[in-house]
């Protein structure tokens, strides 16, 4: 079967995620238990079990994300290995181009989640040392979006589809643009629950710590083309996936134009691997016309065998 996978992000976490799936399957348990002895503590009890406010610290929603997603995908691979996926491309949401390096061989496992944790705790003090916050603007066109940040001194971080964009910028910037947005017309504004002002420059503060923590890590060439956060074109080089890694901190999230290229390249067969059905939304608000899968449980996951045996 001819698919392209996509990871999700942070913000997808919930209490109990991947719980069913190390209950019931052999190969998800490894999966978590793997992410506990690599990280030094149990990350799976507080997936589980929680409380809340845990796992929405940073440095723990991003490899628990991570490994709920790779559970799935291996899940899922063991369930259907008679069919077997082929995997024309793959992208992930910010954190998910992680976990589709890990499922892409780029990086292993065990490396994937001490660097995302790395990076949660980078983003965590980038954003101590310069606040921030983030908003999503529903219902104006990515042209009026940029309207309003250069009116406010917002930033556009993500490109959700042609009429879901996230900005993002200091307080006052974002309270700023929320009511220029309101007042040019937008259908909604929504000011985000996060703790910074992730993909703008005000994450530059992480980019060295995070430089240094990618050069201690072992790259691969990807066989798969990993769809780039901020040009939304396919790489497969090392060094380009390094650096794509780096810039990805302070960029915007082409996630309109990653699944555009996809699409445009053949794809109709996208296949979401972890906790919520966000990007399979919005995959479907960017492109009607695709098939969209989505694994998050044992459920789903039945649901996806059933319907492809």
């Amino acid at each position: 079967m001819l698919v392209s996978t996509v990871f999700p992000g942070q913000g997808s976490q919930v209490v109990g995620m991947g719980k069913d799936l190390c209950e019931n399957f052999k190969l998800a348990k490894e999966v978590f238990e793997e992410a506990d002895d690599t990280l030094g503590y149990k990350l799976s009890e507080l997936m589980f079990n929680g409380p809340d406010k845990d796992l929405e610290d940073t440095s723990c929603s991003q490899p628990a994300i991570m490994a709920v997603s790779v559970a799935c995908w291996r899940v899922l691979n063991e369930s259907i290995k008679d069919m077997q996926l082929k995997v024309q491309c793959s992208a992930g949401h910010s954190l998910g181009e992680y976990t589709s390096l890990v499922i892409s061989g780029v990086i292993n496992y065990s490396d994937g989640l001490k660097l995302v944790q790395e990076r949660g705790r980078l983003m965590h003090d980038a954003s101590i040392a310069r606040p921030g916050t983030m908003a999503a603007i529903i219902g104006l066109s990515e042209q009026d979006a940029d309207i309003v940040c250069k009116q406010t001194g917002a930033e556009i971080a993500n490109i959700n589809s042609s009429d879901q964009i996230v900005i993002s910028g200091d307080l006052a910037c974002v309270t700023d643009a929320v009511k220029v947005a309101s007042d040019m017309g937008a259908r909604k504004v929504i000011e985000l629950p996060v703790s910074g002002a992730f993909h703008s420059s005000l994450m530059e503060y992480a980019s060295e710590g995070l430089s240094k923590v990618l050069d201690e890590i072992e790259f691969c060439d990807s066989d798969v083309p990993i769809i780039a956060n901020s040009t939304g074109l396919p790489m497969n080089n090392a060094d380009e996936i390094k650096q794509e890694l780096l810039n990805g901190l302070c960029s915007c999230v082409q996630w309109k134009d990653s699944i555009q290229y996809m699409v445009n390249s053949g794809v109709n067969n996208f296949i979401e691997f972890g906790p919520s059905r966000v990007l399979s939304s919005l995959i479907k608000r960017i492109n009607k016309e695709v098939t969209v899968d989505s694994i998050s449980s044992v459920k789903t996951l039945e649901q996806f065998v059933d319907s492809h045996s």
